[in-house]
């Protein structure tokens, strides 16, 4: 996956802390950084050429796209094991260079409209133009039978905000309708009970979907609203039809609802007028604290079937053991997953070689790997996974973290990277997520190092730190950075940034003509890959343990998990 962060206005670029445009001066992460041990690194012999072979290699035709469960899946795996070994690396999983990933394919058919019935009245809403949902349980028939109605405002959670839209009300059973985004979405600045403008885990869907689960709810069903959720209802159809890939769920997995699922904003309001309440009423109520869930009097029906698919797939994991701490780990993550064949382009081309997204990434491992072997092992044990099916849902991501080899207690942080941009040397990086942890400080010395600058996302309000590998760590309390290369460009400036961007998304990003391209300008990556080697060995050599600041979503799931292990 690849942003397009478009600056037309000033850039706030400042050399270590994200502060000022877009952080507040009040900066928790910054406050620490004195207290934190960040060794001085130099810089790394990092290959240029092994990042070009590798990144053109799996972005060839013969790797059919790349896509999980094809004989590009298979080539990928025999390359990046190959790679890791004679890079120094040694087998990550007990052993093997492999983690197998069962993934299973639903998918739904034979809807039938979604049913509200009570006060008097029976509405029929059909699927597609209306509303859309999904099972995430594997069940050939999927049914909804009269289940209450309540609507649960952002359906949030919150106990380290003193927030919880469940309060007071049992959900067992019945279906909850929620709003979509964080309470404080409309706000202008980057200040507020959930961070403003900027959206935090408990406006993503997923996370909705997860805690109605959590409740007890039988179905979770999303008020569709472009602004706040940053796509139009065509993305929504789209992405929630056809087959839907999850990676199986273990033994002891969270609960799950029936069904999942959207309505569009003028469906949401004949249904609270039919309960005789007001959609933009309950809307402003729900963005205050104390809200409570609001029965609406009514239930909701709908059924359909659901064909099942299970296949494997698998992540590629090296290790360079650490000298001192082997069992404490620093991470580095990304994507070796493509879309495989795609709908072709004018000239007949239907593979989708992912280029850039993400054999640079997924090239990066390779080259990092064998820049921190060469240098030698750090205190702490370096890990380099490959994961898979990121583009179905970070699905292969999701099951490491759910199924980790190396404890998630005793693993630092990390790193994730995610198609790097061939625009040539930057004078900034771009920070998806700026200001969550304490790893910006580690950011902050690297960026000094080398006289770059940090610039923030343009777009917090997009999620885009919850939309990519890493997330599945930070849910899970384990702290990641997520670094765009940036688009001060050395030659060009920011005007020239923003139009590499824009071509590539327009033309190549998830389509025939992401391919490899022998004249490529390797500056400003190689440059980006001495950032993430320069952090991945102060994280590897510090005695350390960086954490979320204060108030972060994730920060009460880190204490848990130090408190119940071993590092930390």
């Amino acid at each position: 996956m690849i942003r397009t962060t478009l600056k037309h206005a000033a850039v706030c670029a400042l050399p270590i802390v994200m502060a000022g445009c877009a952080m507040s001066t009040e900066e928790p992460a910054v406050r620490s950084a004195a207290a934190l041990d960040i060794p001085d690194v130099t810089e790394g012999d990092i290959s240029r050429e092994t990042m070009i072979e590798v990144t053109r290699t799996l972005s060839s035709d013969a790797y059919e796209g790349r896509a999980p469960g094809t004989p590009g899946e298979e080539k990928t795996v025999a390359l990046l094991t190959e790679r890791f070994r004679e890079a120094g690396l040694q087998p990550g999983n007990n052993g093997s260079w492999v983690q197998d990933v069962p993934l299973v394919e639903i998918t739904g058919k034979d809807f039938r409209p979604l049913t509200v019935s009570g006060s008097g009245e029976t509405m029929e809403f059909e699927y597609g133009s209306d509303w859309v949902g999904v099972t995430y349980r594997e069940d050939p028939r999927t049914t909804l039978d009269n289940s209450e109605l309540v609507f649960v405002g952002y359906g949030i959670n919150a106990p380290e905000r003193g927030w919880n839209d469940y309060a007071g009300v049992d959900m067992t059973g019945k279906t909850a309708v929620i709003l979509v985004n964080d309470p404080d979405y409309e706000s202008e600045a980057l200040e507020g009970a959930f961070g403003g403008r900027a959206m935090t885990y408990y406006g993503r869907w997923t996370y909705k979907y997860e805690e109605a689960a959590r409740q007890g709810a039988a179905g979770a069903i999303i008020v569709h609203d472009t602004y706040p959720a940053a796509y139009g209802w065509n993305v929504v159809e789209s992405s929630w039809s056809g087959p839907q890939a999850y990676a199986q769920r273990g033994q002891n997995a969270p609960p799950l609802t029936k069904v999942n699922g959207w309505v569009q904003k003028e469906v949401a309001q004949q249904i609270m007028s039919a309960a005789g309440q007001d959609l933009s009423a309950l809307s402003e109520r729900a963005k205050q604290k104390g809200f409570r869930a609001v029965p609406l009097g009514l239930t909701a029906s709908t059924s359909f079937a659901n064909d099942i698919r299970k296949f494997a797939s698998r992540n590629v994991i090296g290790i360079l053991p650490g000298s001192e701490r082997p069992d404490e780990y620093v991470m580095h993550t990304a994507h070796w997953d493509h879309l495989g064949r795609c709908s072709p382009a004018p000239d007949g081309d239907n593979i989708c070689n992912g280029a850039v997204d993400n054999a640079t990434g997924t090239a990066a491992l390779v080259a990092l790997a064998e820049a921190h072997a060469e240098a030698g092992a750090t205190d702490r044990s370096q890990v380099f996974l490959a994961v898979t099916a990121e583009e179905s849902g970070l699905l292969g991501a999701d099951y490491y973290a759910a199924n980790p080899v190396f404890p998630l207690s005793q693993t630092v942080g990390g790193i994730n990277m995610d198609a790097f941009q061939m625009a040539g040397r930057a004078n900034d990086v771009t920070v998806v997520g700026g200001g969550k942890s304490e790893l910006d400080a580690y950011l902050g010395k690297a960026l000094m190092s080398v006289d770059r600058t940090a610039t923030p996302e343009a777009t917090p309000e997009k999620g885009f730190y919850y939309r990519s590998d890493h997330f599945a760590f930070a849910k899970r309390g384990v702290p990641f950075l997520y670094v765009d290369g940036g688009e001060d460009l050395v030659e060009g400036g920011i005007d020239a940034g923003a139009a590499v961007a824009r071509d590539y998304t327009e033309n190549r990003y998830h389509g025939p003509k992401d391919e490899f391209d022998p004249n490529w300008d390797w500056s400003g990556v190689m440059s980006d890959l001495q950032l993430f080697y320069r952090i991945g060995r102060m994280l590897g050599n510090s005695e350390s343990w960086p954490n979320w600041v204060e108030g972060d979503e994730f920060k009460a799931t880190r204490d848990a998990s130090c408190a119940a292990g071993e590092g930390c």
